[in-house]
């Protein structure tokens, strides 16, 4: 019978537990990065440009009606990884979703595959960057947590419909306050709708610019008579917080 003492497990030191784990959350952001800058690095961005479409929009539209099935899903994937990376280039492609595809074809299909990238770079940023932010903004955090939780939906398609904030910046925010994934989706898909409807409708119409050898009006959002109605959609989404806070006063003796 053995009387020597059991020694106890080895326990790994917590810092190097944090580190492995730290380093395994912060490993697909570093691909990511070293996706982009490959991007970039071979020059494909070139191809995301009203140059490449107009080039190349005979050749575009031949494959695109003879193969429609493949065109439709290269076309939502290849959106929604540009979307996915933040790679500058998606106003071109939905003006190239409206110009292949048409107006209502195109809105579908951008909304979707925006959507899908949006939520994959949701997803990525709760697991690797949520706790950072967390841990750097302290207790203002769960104020804000706190804050836009009770109104996700709302504070999401306010931010979604108003043409001045930046997609990227838009995916990041709720995935940092904990906004749950249902309600990104669906403040997602339904706030970029008129947005891009607006852009497909453009798309649409390059047929006449190509033959003038002018160039697409990317401002067209910000005309009064479109910019108008889509900034009502957003003060109208802001209807439920309102109600809310007049409700909870009212309560209050």
């Amino acid at each position: 019978m053995n009387d020597q003492p059991t020694r106890p497990p080895a326990i790994a030191p917590e810092g190097a537990k944090t580190s492995g784990s730290g380093f395994k959350k912060l490993l697909p952001i570093v691909l990511l990065i070293a996706v982009v800058a490959g991007f970039f690095g071979l020059g494909l961005n070139q191809y995301l440009s009203f140059e490449a479409l107009r080039d190349n929009r005979v050749e575009l539209l031949q494959w695109s009606q003879a193969n429609q099935l493949q065109a439709i899903t290269g076309f939502i994937l290849i959106y929604a990884v540009v979307v996915a990376l933040s790679l500058p280039g998606a106003t071109w492609m939905t003006l190239a979703g409206g110009f292949i595809f048409g107006t209502v074809q195109a809105t579908l299909y951008v909304v979707s595959a925006a959507t899908l990238g949006a939520l994959l770079i949701f997803i990525l940023a709760r697991y690797c960057l949520a706790d950072f932010f967390r841990a750097k903004a302290g207790r203002a955090a769960e104020k804000m947590e706190q804050g836009f939780k009770s109104n996700a939906l709302s504070y999401l398609l306010f931010l979604r419909l108003v043409p001045l904030f930046p997609f990227w910046l838009v995916n990041l925010v709720p995935a940092f306050l904990g906004v749950p994934m249902r309600t990104f989706i669906i403040g997602t898909f339904f706030g970029i709708i008129p947005g891009t409807a607006v852009f497909c409708s453009v798309g649409n119409g390059l047929g006449a610019v190509f033959d003038t050898g002018g160039m697409p009006d990317l401002k067209i959002i910000f005309q009064p008579d479109i910019l108008g109605p889509i900034l009502a959609l957003a003060v109208l989404s802001l209807v439920p917080i309102v109600y809310k806070r007049i409700k909870g006063k009212s309560k209050t003796p």
